[in-house]
C-alpha cells in the first residue's frame, strides 16, 4: 500500500533504485536500532534487560550512516525506539540525508500517542508498524503492558482520523494465536490498516514456548491458503509477498535448507554504529568499515530479512501489493 506521501510515479523510481542497489550489491534496507532499551516484558526477547546506562553510548545521529548506504528502505527500530526523546531529530536528519527512500517505524505501541505519531510523521516517517499478536488481553500479557491492546486501537483510530494513512500491525504466528490471524487481518481492513506477518522464533533468548510444531502443520497449511486467497481478492492489507507466505509451511516443517541471504539486501545498524547481518547476530564491524556479507547456512528464523530477501522478483504481484489500498471499498461490510 502506498502512503499519500507518494504518488504512482514513485513506483518506477523505487524500482530503479532497487535495481541500482542490487547491481552494486549494496543493502536495500537498513534498520537503525536506535536503542536496545525497552519497557515491554516480552517473553521471547531480552531487550528489556538492557540497563538504563546504555543510553549514554547511543548515537546522536544516524545521518552519516544513512548517507553512506543511501538505502531505498529505512526502518527505525530497537528495543523500543520511542524511548528516544530525540527520535524526531534522528528521523529528520536521515530524511535530509537520503533523497529517495521509504521510512518505517516499528514500535510496541505502548508509548505511541496521536500527537507523537503526528510529530514523527512530519519528521519523515512514512509507515508505522505496531506489534499485535492477539485481539484480546492476551496481547497485554504477552507484552507485559496492561491495557495495551485497547490503547493500540484507540491510538490507531485517532491517527487514521488525523490523516496518518499508513499503519500496519506486525503479527507473529505462534502456537496459540493461529485462530487470531484472519480476525486480525479483518480488523486491520476495517480500520484501513495493513498486516505484516512473521513466524515465532526462539533465536533471541531460547524461549521455545510458542514455536510452531507438528501439531500445527495442517492448521498452518490452511491458514496460508486462506491468506493467499484473501490477497488475491484484496491487495494491500496483508503486506507480505506471496512468496513469503507460500514458504511458511516449509519453514515450519524444517524443510528450508537454502542459505540465508540476510545481510546482503538488509543490514542492522546497532545503537553504537555496529553492523550485523541479522538482529539476533553479533556486530561485525562499524558502519564506516562495511564489508559485503555472503549467504550463510542458518535456519534459526524466518524473519523478513531472510524470507523476503530470498524471494524471487515477481514484479506484477509486488506492484499490486504496493498499489493496493487498505481502505474498505464503499458498500463492503
Amino acid at each position: 500500500m502506498l502512503s499519500s506521501k507518494f504518488k504512482p510515479y514513485h513506483v518506477p523510481l523505487f524500482l530503479g533504485k532497487y535495481a541500482w542497489l542490487k547491481a552494486r550489491r549494496r543493502p536495500v534496507l537498513v534498520h537503525f536500532e536506535v536503542t536496545m532499551r525497552c519497557n515491554a516484558r516480552c517473553g521471547f526477547c531480552d531487550y528489556w534487560k538492557t540497563p538504563a546506562e546504555a543510553k549514554k553510548d547511543e548515537l546522536k545521529s544516524f545521518a552519516d550512516a544513512a548517507r553512506h548506504f543511501d538505502p531505498m528502505l529505512v526502518t527505525w527500530t530497537g528495543g523500543e525506539p520511542l524511548l528516544r526523546r530525540d527520535l524526531e531529530d534522528l528521523v529528520a536528519a536521515v530524511d535530509r540525508a537520503v533523497r529517495l527512500k521509504y521510512v518505517t517505524l516499528i514500535t510496541h505501541g505502548g508509548m505511541l500517542t496521536p500527537e507523537r505519531a503526528r510529530s514523527l510523521w512530519d519528521a519523515g516517517i512514512h509507515q508505522f508498524n505496531i506489534s499485535l499478536d492477539y485481539l484480546d488481553g492476551r496481547h497485554d500479557v504477552a507484552r507485559g503492558i496492561p491495557g495495551l491492546t485497547e490503547k493500540i486501537f484507540r491510538t490507531v483510530e485517532a491517527m487514521r482520523a488525523g490523516g496518518i494513512d499508513n499503519v500496519r500491525f506486525n503479527t507473529v504466528l505462534k502456537d496459540d494465536n493461529l485462530d487470531q490471524i484472519l480476525p486480525i487481518v479483518r480488523r486491520a481492513e476495517e480500520m484501513g490498516c495493513g498486516v505484516n506477518l512473521s513466524v515465532y522464533t526462539d533465536a533471541k533468548n531460547g524461549n521455545t514456548s510458542h514455536l510452531l510444531g507438528e501439531a500445527q502443520h495442517r492448521e498452518i497449511d490452511d491458514l496460508v491458503a486462506r491468506l493467499l486467497a484473501f490477497k488475491r481478492r484484496r491487495r494491500g492489507v496483508v503486506t507480505n509477498s506471496d512468496y513469503y507466505l507460500e514458504q511458511i509451511p516449509r519453514y515450519v516443517r524444517g524443510q528450508m535448507t537454502e542459505p540465508c541471504r540476510s545481510g546482503i539486501d538488509t543490514i542492522h545498524v546497532s545503537p553504537t554504529g555496529g553492523v550485523r547481518r541479522c538482529p539476533d547476530f553479533p556486530t561485525d564491524f562499524h558502519w564506516s568499515e562495511y564489508r559485503r556479507y555472503e549467504p550463510i547456512a542458518c535456519n534459526d528464523c524466518y524473519y523478513a530479512c531472510r524470507g523476503e530477501a530470498q524471494a524471487p522478483i515477481r514484479i506484477a504481484s509486488r506492484v499490486r501489493d504496493v498499489m493496493g489500498t487498505t481502505r474498505t471499498p464503499a458498500g463492503v461490510a
